[in-house]
């Protein structure tokens, strides 16, 4: 049992963060954060009109000045954009946080779950895929130096990856300011 205050979702885009995150929060009685949305009502922009007037260093900036201060509560699971484990910074705040799980996917199955998706400034591109190869190329390795947990998704309908998610998550973490 590795007990932490908080659960905390990282992956890529399309892996599933928000949707799965929202019915295991619910599940285990945790307050749902999307830290890409605490991050957009904290500077009130789009993180696309963001990425446009500040550029990916700029909206970076941000996002760990937000996931800082939301991972100084506890009882929620977060879940984080796709690009917070770049920052050596947010990679030990998300160790020291929480109990990290790393919903993972294949590009093959982004590629459906984002071929309508316009939102994402990091695929406003021709070479889609190529992108995400790349992105999993330099943040795979970082997602898994962060997780204690890790869920494949590519396979598996919300529903299904959730309720498989609760049962490793019931069996693997415990929250400390709940008695057992």
């Amino acid at each position: 049992m590795n007990p932490a205050p908080n659960v905390i979702l990282v992956g890529p885009m399309g892996a599933g963060k928000t949707c799965i995150g929202r019915r295991v929060a619910e599940r285990f009685g945790l307050a749902f954060v999307d830290a890409d949305q605490a991050l957009v009502e904290d500077v009130g922009a789009s993180i696309p009109s963001l990425f446009q007037s500040m550029g990916e260093a700029g909206f970076r900036a941000h996002e760990k000045r937000v996931l800082a201060r939301l991972l100084e509560r506890g009882g929620q699971l977060v879940a984080t954009g796709g690009g917070a484990v770049l920052d050596a910074d947010n990679r030990r705040r998300i160790r020291e946080r929480g109990f990290v799980v790393w919903l993972r996917v294949g590009v093959a199955a982004q590629l459906q779950r984002l071929q309508r998706d316009k939102s994402r400034p990091l695929l406003q591109r021709d070479d889609r895929e190529q992108a995400l190869h790349a992105m999993a190329a330099l943040r795979d390795p970082l997602y898994g130096e962060v997780a204690d947990l890790i869920v494949d998704t590519d396979p598996y309908p919300p529903t299904e990856a959730t309720a498989q998610l609760v049962v490793r998550l019931a069996a693997q973490w415990r929250n400390p300011e709940c008695p057992a």
